[in-house]
């Protein structure tokens, strides 16, 4: 098959690659390669159903003629089964917004994309469908019944079966007629993307850029919103998904009338139903393929599942009498998404350089304790270090350092109470000092004492030039 992309490179470029990579696809059975050469680069595809190809290079021609951001395919093989594209880079969302997903706290640009792909979805939806031909859609044409029932069943026989968990199955069946039946009253003439994730979209010259749209069909525009906003690993805070909600809700009322609350009604079915089917996903790919990136991903689709059942409905009880029983299984409770802050704390000598973040967090607080009267420079302390008697003395009578460690417990003391509150994990504090043996050891062994004993979180702290490491167990 490199052969053919290597000679559809030709075809475009007319000279040979000089270099062919193969790139990861994480669920998906398409291969994707980097072709480079005579100064260009492109993506060749590889896939494995003619039907999905065929989807996808209708698709991308239509969407590139309605203005949308959507790769360019350069050539096409006779057969369909291989195909090269525009090279739009390595920048996945996904990664452009990692910071924010790691901790849940998104800085003012990576928002701005966030606001920028919302606006862009609901312009995608809408012009897309302009003139579309669904017949070329694949596997199915539009969202119906029948797609319904097999993302349900999806869920049912890979996943919740996979858990072990007893269930009436005749009575979760009722619960999905019901739930199949709420979403078939929220139709709409616009495009269905199905998979809207950011690991879908690009981001190329400050832009939101869409690719692997081929299982798009007709379909309510509340399904993307869910995919995307409740993606298992996006870790969006409530505010954020409610922004971006108006965000796409505004951009959406420029082509359709919308009533706001209407919409968030109807999303929250959407919502559930997408969880599972994700669930349906994660339970094949992970449990039958082996495939431990989903695996990995299960716990946070628990963790939104668990979010969605505190709202409640009585459109389908039994399904969530299930589902919340599912959750509280054994195997998912104890596998925590959010885990707990574990505070590390350094004592180190300027002179051989501040203490290496391995978190990779930028190293947190750093404090100089230079300014304090320095016992090293009396020659009967000079086989002490921060942690005896008589050093400790000496700092304490003196007095300079109480006030020092006061104004550094209010600064950390604020940072430490806001990363629980925002589930962060590791967050670093270091003192400084000439030689590392006197001051800073006695500085960094009070600020464990003291977050320890304030907020019960874990501490390491470090004594770095001494090589003494201890754990102050959570409380």
């Amino acid at each position: 098959m490199s052969q053919s992309l290597a000679q559809l490179f030709q075809q475009h470029t007319g000279a040979m690659p000089e270099d062919i990579t193969q790139l990861s696809a994480s669920g998906s059975n398409r291969r994707y390669f980097r072709l480079k050469g005579a100064g260009q680069s492109m993506i060749g595809v590889q896939g494995t159903s003619k039907s999905e190809n065929d989807a996808f290079l209708y698709m991308a021609q239509h969407f590139r003629e309605q203005g949308l951001n959507v790769p360019e395919v350069y050539a096409v093989s006779d057969d369909h089964m291989t195909y090269v594209q525009q090279d739009l880079g390595d920048t996945l969302l996904f990664d452009y917004i990692a910071e924010g997903r790691k901790t849940g706290v998104f800085c003012e640009e990576e928002k701005q994309m966030l606001r920028k792909t919302m606006k862009a979805l609901a312009k995608f939806q809408v012009k897309g469908a302009q003139d579309f031909d669904y017949r070329v859609c694949y596997p199915q044409p539009e969202f119906n019944l029948r797609s319904i029932q097999w993302d349900l069943n999806y869920f049912k026989y890979c996943f919740l079966k996979a858990t072990g968990l007893e269930y009436q199955e005749d009575r979760l069946e009722n619960d999905f007629e019901r739930l199949a039946y709420i979403l078939l009253q929220h139709r709409s003439d616009t495009f269905m993307y199905r998979d809207f994730q950011s690991r879908n979209v690009m981001v190329k010259d400050g832009e939101p850029y869409f690719i692997d749209f081929q299982g798009g069909r007709k379909g309510p525009y509340y399904y993307d919103v869910a995919s995307f906003l409740w993606q298992a690993k996006a870790h969006f805070h409530p505010d954020l998904r409610h922004e971006l909600i108006e965000v796409y809700i505004s951009e959406l009322e420029k082509y359709i009338p919308i009533d706001h609350d209407e919409f968030n009604i109807a999303l929250r079915h959407f919502v559930l139903f997408r969880t599972l089917q994700v669930l349906g996903a994660y339970g094949f790919r992970g449990y039958f393929e082996k495939k431990p990136h989903f695996l990995q991903s299960i716990p946070f689709a628990i963790e939104n599942l668990r979010q969605l059942l505190t709202e409640g409905s009585e459109d389908y009880p039994y399904l969530l009498e299930v589902l919340k029983e599912m959750t509280e299984l054994k195997q998912f409770k104890e596998v925590s998404v959010r885990k707990p802050l574990v505070v590390r704390v350094y004592s180190f000598s300027y002179k051989k350089g501040i203490p290496q973040d391995d978190s990779g967090n930028g190293g947190g607080f750093v404090f100089d304790c230079r300014a304090v009267n320095n016992p090293g420079k009396y020659e009967r302390y000079t086989f002490f270090t921060g942690m005896d008697e008589p050093v400790i003395k000496f700092l304490e009578e003196d007095g300079e350092i109480l006030p020092f460690l006061d104004n550094a417990y209010n600064l950390v003391d604020a940072s430490v109470k806001r990363y629980i509150d925002r589930g962060f994990r590791n967050l670093m504090v270091s003192f400084g000092c000439t030689g590392g043996q006197h001051r800073s050891v006695y500085a960094a062994q009070k600020m464990a004492e003291h977050i320890n004993n304030k907020f019960g979180v874990e501490v390491q702290l470090i004594h770095r030039e001494q090589n003494i490491e201890t754990v102050l167990s959570a409380k």
